[in-house]
């Protein structure tokens, strides 16, 4: 899962950034409104964390900048704007979901997993394929009825294979998924992951599609 983090406030971004790199997420951080625009011309986010009082442009702008595009993009308003005309006006210009700071940061991830869910249309935490579930949630995964113990990182390829069940996954897309900017990406990381996927579950649970990428099996 990729997340966009606009926050302006040092302190909140590496906080936030933090709680989300250790459940597992890749996350870009910008810190005004214009880099967020940016950012959301070149990637695609599962999710966007999004204050309201940026510099250069204001959240509010962003996010009907966002939905005036058609972007269906998962948005949670994180903010200190507490009065209820402006719950209103962030839930009416296409926000998700809304929440004031200052927050517990459980709360917030358990919030940006919500959004995530409905997005997906999923009404319950848990993701079953064949022998297979992931609970986000709870950073759990059962393989035929044993739980396996996966790094962050395995668990987000895992993940991200799961979202498109049988479909073929490219390399470049399982990257977007575990890594965010800045941060190193060697030529063989993902090889290495899906290897240890296939070690911890079974050999042919993710089969590789030659020059094209990855794609995860049913079993039984």
């Amino acid at each position: 899962m990729r997340v966009l983090v606009v926050e302006d406030d040092p302190m909140i971004g590496r906080a936030v950034l933090a709680g989300l790199h250790e459940q597992g997420y890749a996350v870009d951080w910008v810190r005004d409104g214009a880099e967020a625009e940016l950012a959301l011309a070149h990637a695609v986010y599962d999710v966007a964390l999004l204050d309201l009082g940026l510099p250069r442009k204001d959240g509010l702008e962003v996010l009907k900048g966002v939905r005036r595009a058609k972007n269906d993009l998962p948005v949670l308003i994180i903010t200190a704007r507490d009065a209820v005309a402006d719950r209103i006006a962030g839930l009416d210009s296409g926000a998700d979901d809304y929440l004031v700071k200052p927050f517990d940061l459980d709360e917030l991830l358990a919030r940006t997993r919500a959004v995530i869910r409905r997005h997906g249309g999923r009404g319950q935490s848990e993701i079953s394929y064949g022998a297979l579930i992931l609970d986000p949630a709870r950073r759990r995964v059962l393989f035929q009825g044993s739980e396996v113990e996966l790094s962050p990182r395995e668990f987000a390829v895992l993940e991200a294979l799961l979202k498109e069940p049988g479909a073929v996954v490219s390399r470049e897309r399982l990257e977007d998924a575990v890594y965010g900017w800045g941060e190193e990406v060697g030529s063989n990381s993902i090889e290495v992951h899906v290897h240890h996927l296939r070690r911890k579950l079974a050999p042919q649970l993710i089969r590789n599609v030659r020059g094209v990428g990855y794609r995860i099996a049913r079993l039984p």
